[in-house]
């Protein structure tokens, strides 16, 4: 009966593993996002030359 316990309670618990790789998943997210506001703000920098290059053709 004692197993019978033991293994009815190891089904009810989550398993550790998938939280570990869900939050793992979020900060690629959060990383991927990042990096994309850091390029556009790298990009603002180099539009005002960009016009004036497309100015003198």
């Amino acid at each position: 009966m004692d197993n019978l316990n033991q293994v009815l309670a190891s089904v009810s618990q989550p398993a550790k593993g998938k939280s570990v790789a869900t939050n793992k998943r979020k900060w690629r997210e959060i990383e991927q996002l990042r990096d994309k506001f850091q390029l556009e703000k790298e990009l603002l920098i180099y539009e005002g030359s960009l016009e004036y290059m497309l100015e003198e053709f």
